[in-house]
């Protein structure tokens, strides 16, 4: 497969999904790439490697549209993968950018769960508002869905150290999940997909209930794990019923009850994605 476009600008390309893609693009060999960082510079090891490989690093004050738009100028794509409880606001100026120094496609932070609905939790809010902006925009865009980040396995409930799963929906609730590099792969190749054009695409390295990660868990780690069951956290955290969960357990709680999306495409994509089993294997091996 061969891509219309030849210089692609990443804006959180040293972060911990945005190295990965910009790491897919380099790989990949077939473009030329920047990554976009904010004024003032930084010392920064990820920028200094992906340099060494070939990536430009560009920086612009992202509250400057005039400096976004002059270090866009000649982009083909777009690629954003800042994150932050704000994505919305933060979105917008490089959307307004992008569109002034006439980049072709969008592609936002999206690569995660779909959800389509205001009102679940204040983040996925803006990521749904931020979509409706790059659709009115008139630029041509990409969004891609790709399920739970596996690296973040831990965070949604599997205590490696404790030996103890938290399940937040019921153990046979099946979950879309996807490694980190094969983000950055499915991110590539929808550039040389005709179908990707102003679409959604959904993609998923695996897809298996909560108890079939736990068992993967034991297995890797050699030990039969507690589990414990909480359905409840959300209602408990809407009401204000004790224990009153946090934030970040509402928002763990929203993710793993969201409803999985149907009609995958990974079938349009040139390569088998990484086993899960790999991933756990490198948590169990960092969290012993």
């Amino acid at each position: 497969m061969s891509s219309q476009f030849k210089t692609v600008a990443i804006a959180g390309g040293t972060g911990t999904l945005g190295y990965h893609i910009a790491e897919a693009f380099l790989n990949d060999g077939s473009y030329n790439l920047k990554i976009l960082r904010r004024k003032p510079e930084t010392e920064n090891e990820k920028a200094k490697l992906l340099a060494s490989k070939g990536a430009e690093i560009v920086y612009a004050d992202y509250d400057q549209k005039d400096d976004l738009v002059k270090v866009l100028k000649g982009t083909d794509v777009f690629v954003s993968a800042v994150n932050g409880t704000s994505l919305y606001d933060t979105q917008v100026p490089l959307l307004a950018a992008a569109k002034e120094a006439s980049v072709k496609r969008f592609i936002p932070s999206e690569f995660g769960g779909e959800f389509n609905k205001i009102g679940v939790n204040p983040l996925i809010d803006g990521k749904i508002k931020f979509r409706e902006e790059v659709v009115k925009s008139g630029l041509e865009y990409t969004f891609i869905f790709t399920g739970l980040f596996q690296e973040f396995l831990g965070w949604f409930g599997f205590d490696v150290k404790n030996k103890k799963a938290t399940f937040y929906a019921d153990g046979n609730k099946k979950l879309h999940t996807t490694s980190l590099s094969d983000v950055g792969k499915y991110t590539v190749e929808t550039l040389k997909m005709p179908e990707a054009r102003n679409a959604v695409i959904k993609v998923a390295g695996a897809t298996l209930s909560l108890n079939e990660y736990l068992q993967k868990f034991e297995e890797v780690s050699g030990s039969k794990w507690e589990v414990v069951v909480d359905e409840e956290v959300k209602h408990r955290y809407k009401n204000k019923v004790e224990p009153i969960p946090s934030p970040e357990e509402n928002f763990k709680a929203t993710l793993v009850q969201n409803e999985q999306y149907k009609d995958l495409d990974n079938d349009k994509f040139s390569f088998t994605p990484r086993p899960v089993t790999e991933v756990i294997e490198k948590i169990v091996k960092q969290e012993a």
